[in-house]
């Protein structure tokens, strides 16, 4: 059977459910997984511990692959329909081998996929095109193992959202949280398990939007990158005088807030304030940022005597960096979070309660704690199409080359007050602009400028 190789992702497997993906080529796929699992692990049994998320797809293919799983002699743990942040935890925290999520993110209702991972102490491993995701694809193309005789059990595992809020209250010490008011959007998908789940166990009334989980999702793409997602959300935070909103996308791995004037609040915000939060507890601790927008939160690592590192766009390159240095937490302009108490995965429970702590303790709204720490400004990343993307990246180079270049992930260039970042797009074909600075005008000037200079080059 050919299977399409555009499903091998940068960070993940992905396709249109059942053109490209289905409940016949998924088992291919989990036998080519459990072949690199072996590899790697190097046991004679190792346990596999397998979750799935809302999709409609789901189930059969989340049965598909647990089938052929049990067929090659694995020992299965099944953790049922979860986030990726809590099978992320349940990975990590209960120390199995190894684990397989099937998933298609944020994407839309049609697709479905898997990311699958491998624990180590030091934090996991997630499988990609750096990691092993080429191995994998090898693997689809070599002949099947030998016949296991011994077919694998299956564990189902129960409790991993109790364990998980308890984990993130404890990572906190219990903090003090007021009865604030919350509204919660998210859009039918996995983040409703966690928020209800963590809100059980806290003081506040949550307002809930569109919690039932249901892949068809019937009022609007789990997507809140897309902010038009967000304006229902948006709208009832105003209409409920509520302190803040907070959404997260399908598999609950992205995070993003409102403040109580409805106004978006940009995830380089909330990485400022996580930061210092946790930076006012552990001086001297390493803080990450992909390299899109940094101007902020670096100025608040540096004012809290922390350290920072940029690394490259892309969750999997996120968790890679900080398994080799070490650092405490990291926050993604897309609103993924990452913490080293996660095994260096993302983990928005701690991060929900860091604000709604903040808050509680210094008595004021989620917008005057955004200004006061506001170090920067940043315009919305701004999409082109493109068919020339390298002429294009080789020409802005050119163009300001009096700048200081940085080449962690396409085009970065920074100049006294403002840089900017062009790269090309890992899951879509798309060249993407970041522009930052410190004064509001120079940056909607310069924003304009590479726009039309870009457009002027593209073909």
């Amino acid at each position: 059977m050919v299977i399409d190789p555009s499903i091998f992702k940068s960070y993940d497997i992905r396709g249109i459910y059942p053109e490209q993906i289905n409940e016949t080529n998924i088992r291919l796929i989990a036998r080519a997984i459990y072949s690199f699992f072996k590899l790697k692990i190097e046991k004679e049994k190792f346990n596999i511990f397998l979750a799935y998320d809302m999709r409609l797809s789901g189930p059969q293919l989340f049965d598909a692959v647990k089938n052929e799983l049990l067929q090659m002699g694995a020992d299965i743990i099944d953790g049922g329909q979860l986030s990726t942040p809590s099978f992320y935890f349940a990975v990590f925290n209960y120390k199995y081998d190894c684990g397989i999520q099937v998933t298609a993110s944020h994407n839309p209702k049609n697709w479905n996929g898997m990311k699958f991972v491998l624990y180590s102490p030091r934090g996991l491993i997630k499988i990609g095109k750096p990691t092993g995701m080429d191995d994998v694809q090898k693997a689809l193309s070599e002949e099947a193992s030998e016949m296991i005789k011994t077919r694998g059990n299956v564990t189902k595992r129960d409790g991993i959202l109790e364990d998980e809020v308890n984990k993130a209250l404890d990572l906190l010490d219990n903090p003090n949280i007021k009865r604030l008011k919350i509204v919660a959007d998210p859009g039918n998908a996995m983040g409703a398990q966690y928020v209800e789940a963590l809100f059980e166990k806290i003081p506040g009334e949550l307002i809930k939007m569109n919690f039932e989980l249901d892949g068809s999702f019937p009022i609007h793409e789990p997507n809140p990158l897309k902010f038009e997602t967000l304006s229902d959300l948006q709208r009832k935070v105003v209409e409920e005088k509520a302190d803040l909103g907070i959404a997260t996308d399908g598999d609950g791995d992205r995070l993003f807030f409102i403040d109580e004037k409805g106004k978006v609040v940009p995830s380089t915000s909330i990485t400022s304030i996580v930061a210092r939060e946790l930076l006012k507890r552990y001086p001297g601790e390493l803080i990450y940022f992909d390299i899109r927008d940094i101007l902020g939160p670096q100025k608040i690592v540096e004012e809290f005597d922390g350290r920072s590192e940029i690394v490259r766009v892309g969750h999997a390159y996120i968790t890679e960096a900080m398994n080799k240095t070490g650092g405490i937490f990291a926050g993604e302009s897309s609103g993924h979070m990452f913490f080293r108490a996660n095994g260096n995965a993302e983990w928005n429970l701690p991060v929900i309660l860091i604000i709604l702590k903040v808050i509680s303790e210094e008595n004021r709204t989620l917008s005057d704690l955004v200004e006061e720490l506001r170090r920067s400004y940043e315009m919305p990343e701004y999409n082109f199409e493109v068919s020339n993307a390298s002429e294009i990246l080789n020409a802005l180079k050119e163009k300001y080359k009096e700048g200081k270049f940085w080449d962690i992930d396409g085009v970065s260039i920074s100049y006294i007050g403002w840089r900017f970042n062009v790269r090309t797009s890992n899951t879509e074909p798309l060249l993407r602009l970041n522009v930052e600075g410190y004064s509001k005008i120079e940056v909607e000037e310069k924003f304009s400028e590479i726009k039309d200079f870009i457009k002027s080059v593209a073909r």
